[in-house]
């Protein structure tokens, strides 16, 4: 199930997460942002649980902004964990 988020606060726009029956995430994606960085952050996620990635990465800020992309990725996951 492929699940699409538009981000709030941060330089990448968009997030989209393909999640598994079982909760593991396929594949991550998202639009704008540090490219490599988030490249390297969707490959580590990949074959992860949704709840642990979450529990990881929810909370984490960039610089003075109450959110970061990884913190965005972590609601992306939450939506879509919602909808399973």
């Amino acid at each position: 199930m492929t699940y699409v988020y538009n981000n709030k606060g941060t330089c990448s726009v968009r997030t989209e997460v393909e999640l598994n029956a079982d909760h593991t995430i396929a594949a991550v994606r998202v639009l704008g942002g540090c490219n490599g960085n988030l490249k390297g952050i969707s490959s580590l996620l990949t074959g992860m649980k949704a709840e642990d990635a979450i529990a990881r990465m929810e909370g984490t800020t960039c610089g003075n902004k109450p959110t970061s992309c990884p913190d965005q990725i972590a609601q992306a996951l939450k939506g879509a964990l919602a909808q399973l």
